[in-house]
């Protein structure tokens, strides 16, 4: 009999949850290809789309050993890290991984997450600023041309076999009005110039010196609203900033305005715009956020002066590069306990 001894079961790979469907649909692309050269090994969301809070507890829970101490080789362990698109990350969801170290956002905005969950419980929260910037100003301009020439509507008349009609309106020579000048805000900024429109933009969160130079006049939001013929949101939704666009606010703008939202549903009133546009108030309304996402009972949806778009901005194949590269470089140094690039707790 041998006294050898006995080997030691070789360490389990930690698990990581992916739940952005543009990742989950290309199982062998670069970003996961990089967590399993690493050891990691990802665990993909199952239903195709972002997740709601009771979603990702029961998810979590199921891959959860119930001696979490001492996970065996074989079930891996529990989740340790989630890399996370537009999901609702609260504090129950933590509670349903006691593994977890770190929630990598798949994107800019951390309003999806219970930072101060995350703070009490130790675990790491990052994100991937700048990595969708471009992607997302590009299509609130192509939100504006859409808008503002009726671009779906005439589509569909000449899909149907018509020859419709209609009076659109030319973007150059309006005003534009930017709320939040950050990455994305400066973009379309830049693109709205081009196109021979004044600038305005009103940013709490930068001085009038620093708008200035990056080429808009620095206003006051009331200002900017009554000025502007086409008001575009790029401002994180905050308790402070939820229907910022409201029914008072939505009463300054021409009569002909435009209002472009790319950035969060609750900022903008949905029931304030629909009544809006239903008076004739607003020449049309550009919506890839939405109060409630999918945004099956939204009273814009489906109106013949809104276009809509599914939460789409930031997927574009640059895009989508650029945020898996910086996710997963923040989750991997997470995990290494190193502080990842873009820590935000």
């Amino acid at each position: 009999m041998s006294d050898a001894p006995a080997e030691e079961e070789p360490a389990a790979a930690p698990r990581v949850l992916i739940t952005p469907t543009s990742l989950c649909r290309d199982p062998d692309g670069a970003p996961l290809r990089r967590l399993r050269a690493a050891g990691v090994e990802p665990v993909l969301n199952p239903h195709g789309r972002p997740l709601g809070a009771e979603e990702l507890v029961e998810l979590l829970s199921s891959m959860t050993p119930s001696t979490p101490s001492a996970p065996s080789s074989r079930d891996g362990g529990g989740v340790r890290g989630l890399l996370a698109g537009l999901d609702d990350v609260t504090a129950e969801v933590l509670d349903a991984a006691p593994e977890l170290q770190v929630v990598a956002r798949y994107g800019v905005g951390t309003d999806r997450v219970d930072l101060e969950a995350a703070r009490r419980r130790g675990v790491r929260v990052t994100n991937a600023p700048g990595s969708n910037a471009q992607a997302v100003a590009e299509l609130a301009v192509g939100l504006m041309f859409a808008v503002a020439r009726e671009i779906p509507r005439l589509d569909a008349g000449v899909r149907a076999g018509g020859w419709p009609r209609g009076a659109g309106l030319e973007l150059s020579g309006r005003t534009l009005g930017l709320v939040g000048f950050g990455a994305i805000g400066r973009r379309v900024a830049a693109a709205a110039a081009g196109l021979g429109m004044e600038v305005l933009a009103h940013d709490p969160g930068r001085s009038d010196a620093e708008i200035a130079a990056d080429g808009a006049d620095p206003v006051g939001l009331d200002e900017l609203c009554r000025r502007s013929g086409v008001v575009s949101l790029h401002v994180p939704l905050l308790d402070s900033t939820r229907h910022l666009l409201d029914a008072r606010r939505l009463a300054m703008l021409s009569h002909d305005a435009i209002v472009i939202n790319t950035a969060r549903g609750g900022l903008l009133d949905e029931q304030a715009a629909r009544e809006a546009l239903d008076a004739g108030t607003l020449h049309g309304v550009g919506l890839d956020a939405y109060a409630v996402e999918p945004p099956t009972d939204s009273v814009l949806v489906g109106h013949e002066r809104t276009v809509t778009t599914p939460h789409a901005g930031a997927h574009t194949a640059e895009a989508v590069e650029r945020m898996g590269a910086m996710a997963v470089e923040n989750l991997l140094a997470e995990l290494a306990g190193r502080p990842g690039p873009h820590r935000v707790v």
